[in-house]
């Protein structure tokens, strides 16, 4: 698949995570909506690679469904990301200044608006998915979305407590340095990977033809399918974090829109310094590899997500 392909299903992307912020229940709150929007980038193409409604599409897709099922996910995940974006470049966690090439929400807005734009995205995202029409033989399947997001930026945030305050499971804590790197990436950046993959999945095997599946498949997606973009999106996200790792040593400010080397100033575990950037290359090598045989039983509906994937491992910011 053509890289432009790839980003085809952009526009749509676009123009439903607009339609969500001038629905919001916040709509009547002009400064707060935006400050929601601001941090999404939905009025000015300052969004970013929108990465996780992509995959979300491709795998509605992969399963045999529309990619525009996909869309109540894509918007909703696309929401969370971007809230923990906001608190994340607060001062009282990373401190960043800039983000996407534009000054970082709180220093834009200020701190208080920051935050409570971000407990505004959060907060949208899962009444979004909570109004997922329900198909009549997945009764469930809204409650299960909505689990699926929750239990995901749980992950996110255990994954940020351990990368900030450096508290982790005991059993992590004891392991040697690369084991506790890849919890901590597993669960602060691929939670929210794995749950694009798995929500796109369930919207597009809702619509899929002839998908009158039981509880035991899913969502109405087979549960083989399910087991295959985990194991995809599980390499993925450590292939996203390994490169993300590597362009903080290797770019400048510039060029990737945030402040990079700050992983380094700050001591913090990463790939190059534990791998070297020669090690760090070759592990996003394997990863690529593991991720792209993890899709192979799909067959080619998953050829958006072998082209995504070859974007994440070559990208430059």
């Amino acid at each position: 698949m053509p890289t432009s392909d790839v980003f085809s299903p952009l526009p749509a992307i676009e123009a439903a995570l607009r339609d969500a912020l001038l629905a919001s229940p916040f709509a009547s709150t002009p400064a707060l909506t935006r400050a929601m929007d601001y941090a999404c980038g939905a009025s000015d193409a300052s969004g970013g690679k929108r990465l996780r409604p992509l995959l979300a599409w491709h795998s509605a897709v992969a399963v045999g469904g529309p990619g525009e099922a996909s869309l109540p996910a894509a918007v909703a995940l696309e929401l969370v990301h971007c809230f923990s974006l906001v608190h994340d470049d607060l001062p009282a966690l990373d401190n960043d200044d800039l983000r996407r090439g534009k000054p970082t929400l709180h220093k834009h807005a200020g701190e208080a608006m920051a935050i409570l734009a971000g407990d505004a995205l959060l907060a949208q995202a899962l009444c979004m998915l909570a109004r997922v029409p329900a198909p009549p033989e997945q009764p469930g399947l809204p409650a299960q979305l909505v689990a699926d997001l929750g239990e995901a930026t749980l992950a996110m945030i255990a994954g940020q407590v351990g990368d900030t305050a450096h508290d982790v499971p005991d059993d992590v804590a004891s392991a040697e340095s690369l084991t506790r790197l890849r919890w901590v990436h597993a669960h602060k950046t691929g939670a929210l990977l794995r749950a694009s993959c798995i929500m796109g999945a369930r919207l597009g095997g809702a619509r899929s033809s002839g998908a009158r599946l039981t509880g035991a498949q899913a969502g109405g997606v087979k549960h083989e399918q399910l087991q295959h973009l985990d194991a995809f999106a599980t390499a993925a996200g450590q292939l996203f974090q390994a490169v993300d790792d590597l362009l903080d040593v290797t770019q400048t400010t510039d060029h990737a829109g945030k402040r990079t080397n700050k992983d380094e100033q700050a001591g913090k575990l990463t790939y190059p310094r534990l791998l070297g950037i020669d090690g760090t290359r070759e592990a996003i090598a394997t990863l690529e590899a593991s991720a792209r045989e993890a899709l192979a039983p799909l067959g080619a509906p998953a050829q958006g997500l072998h082209a995504l994937l070859a974007v994440l491992a070559q990208r430059t910011k």
